[in-house]
């Protein structure tokens, strides 16, 4: 579970039923600010804070890798939020009680932006299921603080539209972190008995911007992402210029836990007696041939064969399949890559050096089965370098494994 390191709470206020009950058109223009200076590289005052934030000048944007229980896709992490720190690390919260406002999403949807809240509805995300008090608070606390984004900065100001413009600024910063991809690339993908040297993971993150993050763990778990921005001109129309951290520093300890997302297992399948001609009664699985020697697991979902579960037990749709082992146990068989033997913890297909003891599937049908099940699943399905953890718990997107003798 992922709690912030600023306490969330929530403030209330409102705004009158006749901006929410139509379409708002903002009629409003944010300041134009030509020839700007970049925030926090100022040596002397600058009287302009419409064009130049501050004292705010350092403005993070924040990301949650929440698991248990998880939010969003199991293959993204999700929005914190946009704050503006002071450029020695320390921020001012809640600079403007009067625009402190209690329907969030009512706000958005008058302005028409419904792609906005659609996305946010997926990737900014309460870990308590209070998407609407978090969304309030962030703006309360963060955004009030935004000097660029004060009411009198704007021409013919319209109420409300600095709101919409902080949540739409943090979105699309937001899809330029794929924090998740960052990290792919490095090999570093949730698992459930591996661990990572936080320096690793801090270089995966520095190297597509060129400039640290800094990352927070809770119980030597991986928990949050922080990428720091200096800003030339307005927090809406100007240029994020990334920047090093200031302030609070990674509190991750050496080898740091990355776990996947993870739901709530399924119900164990009922157990179905034969009938005394030894016909299975009708609706239960055809046993198919036990997966033996070597091969590899190609993934069906939708109807479509795409990609495979690669050597550390992840669903990859680009790239090269891994070759596995399949060796008899029992009434089943276990599976081994190159990372290791195979087995199903804690929901998650892992396959890993540091499993002892493997699980024992079964065929159905030429499928992999766990406890008699072909169906397994993910949060959605995984695009270029990015690799899907696969689940025994109901998700989102469903898959079966199949087998290929090579």
């Amino acid at each position: 579970m992922s709690v912030s390191f600023r306490i969330r709470q929530a403030f209330t206020s409102s705004i009158p039923a006749a901006l929410i009950a139509s379409t708002t058109v903002f009629a409003g223009t944010p300041a134009s600010c030509p020839n700007t200076a970049l925030s926090c590289q100022n040596t002397t005052a600058v009287a302009d804070t419409c064009c130049f934030n501050a004292p705010g000048g350092l403005l993070l944007q924040t990301q949650f890798w929440d698991t248990n229980p998880p939010t969003g896709p199991n293959n993204s992490w999700t929005v914190h939020g946009l704050w503006p720190d002071k450029c020695d690390g320390t921020y001012e919260q809640y600079c403007d009680r009067s625009r402190e406002y209690t329907n969030i999403s009512a706000i958005i949807s008058a302005a028409g932006k419904t792609e906005l809240l659609d996305y946010m509805n997926t990737y900014w995300k309460d870990y308590q299921g209070d998407d609407e008090d978090f969304w309030e608070h962030e703006w309360d606390k963060h955004g009030t603080c935004i000097s660029t984004l004060e009411p009198g900065c704007y021409d013919n100001y319209t109420p409300q539209q600095e709101v919409v413009a902080y949540f739409q600024k943090t979105v699309d910063l937001f899809k330029t972190l794929d924090s998740y991809a960052f990290l792919a690339a490095k090999g570093i993908t949730p698992s459930l008995t591996q661990t990572y040297k936080s320096n690793n993971i801090e270089e995966a993150l520095a190297k597509p911007r060129g400039v640290q993050a800094t990352i927070r763990c809770r119980d030597g778990e991986l928990d949050e992402i922080w990428y720091f921005y200096n800003v030339r001109g307005s927090v809406e129309t100007g240029q994020f210029v990334p920047t090093e951290p200031d302030g609070a520093k990674s509190n991750c300890p050496e080898d740091v836990k990355y776990l996947p997302k993870i739901g709530t297992p399924p119900s164990p399948p009922s157990t179905t007696k034969t009938s005394s001609t030894g016909t299975p009664p009708t609706g239960t699985p055809t046993p198919g041939v036990p997966f033996s020697g070597r091969g590899t697991l190609p993934v069906t979902s939708g109807g479509t064969t795409n990609g495979c579960i690669i050597s550390g037990g992840t669903w990859y749709t680009t790239g090269t399949c891994a070759t596995y082992t399949a060796t008899a146990s029992g009434d089943g068989f276990t599976l081994t890559s190159s990372k290791g033997k195979c087995a199903v913890a804690n929901s998650v297909l892992t396959c890993a050096a540091t499993v002892t003891d493997p699980t024992v599937f079964t065929a159905v049908a030429d499928k992999l089965a766990y406890n008699g099940a072909t169906d397994f699943y993910t949060g959605s399905v995984p695009t270029g370098s990015v690799q899907a953890p696969v689940s025994v718990a109901q998700q989102a997107t469903t898959l079966t494994i199949g087998w290929k003798s090579s």
